[in-house]
């Protein structure tokens, strides 16, 4: 499996000008380095957005999905550092997907990423799979593309945490996701309209209208031992 572990974590939001640059300080050199020490996470990739939004996409990549209720992981959810606590209410338009791993091809890191939230139709599933995952398959190998991964969200069932309450409550989530990574930039783009606009995803695909971005890898921090 390209990806490193069978689930994942994926988020968008927004920062201000205003604070981007202290997020990127904290993110990059406090918060990746404290949730890497987390038995069970192995990446942490951040990308900003290529079209010069304020956005950004983050992906965790973790060995298994009883990771997300492990209690390593819930302590520090439970337990934000000051400097977590400054920034995290800066975080606007949170999107927070705790996801399995369906399919994943190819590498999971790379220059630029596509990311598409959608969502299946009622008993369309098997068959929106299909589709994602040849489509995956070809990608991968195309150039200009490294790899291509679906992710499916099944939130954990546990209590709302000191940092969802920190961000102001119960975060949003995507359902399905798609990502697709590339190292030229117009490869990847021309996924976004080849994807939504496939007769498959107007057949299989539901009733809410898919949505999409390109971002750009700005940092990555693996766990010591994880490649």
């Amino acid at each position: 499996m390209a990806t490193l572990g069978s689930a994942a974590i994926a988020m968008w939001w927004d920062i201000s000008p205003a604070w981007r640059a202290e997020f990127e300080d904290w993110h990059s050199h406090e918060h990746f380095p404290e949730r890497m020490a987390v038995p069970g996470f192995l990446r942490g990739s951040r990308w900003t957005s290529a079209r010069g939004g304020e956005g950004f996409f983050v992906m965790y990549e973790l060995d298994a999905y009883a990771t997300l209720m492990s209690p390593g992981y819930l302590n520090r959810l439970n337990d934000p550092t000051p400097w977590s606590t400054k920034l995290m209410p800066q975080h606007r338009n949170m999107i927070r997907s705790q996801c399995h791993v369906l399919d994943s091809v190819g590498g999971a890191l790379s220059r630029y990423v596509l990311t598409i939230r959608l969502s299946p139709r009622p008993g369309s599933e098997s068959d929106l799979r299909a589709y994602l995952k040849s489509h995956a398959q070809n990608a991968a190998a195309q150039p200009g593309l490294s790899g291509a991964h679906l992710l499916m969200t099944d939130t954990p069932r546990i209590a709302a945490t000191a940092e969802q309450t920190i961000r102001g409550g119960k975060d949003r989530a995507a359902d399905w996701i798609y990502i697709v990574n590339g190292y030229a930039i117009n490869a990847v783009a021309a996924c976004d309209g080849d994807i939504l606009n496939a007769a498959p995803l107007r057949d299989f695909g539901g009733e809410t209208a898919a949505w999409s971005d390109v971002y750009c890898l700005s940092h990555t921090y693996e766990a010591a031992g994880a490649a």
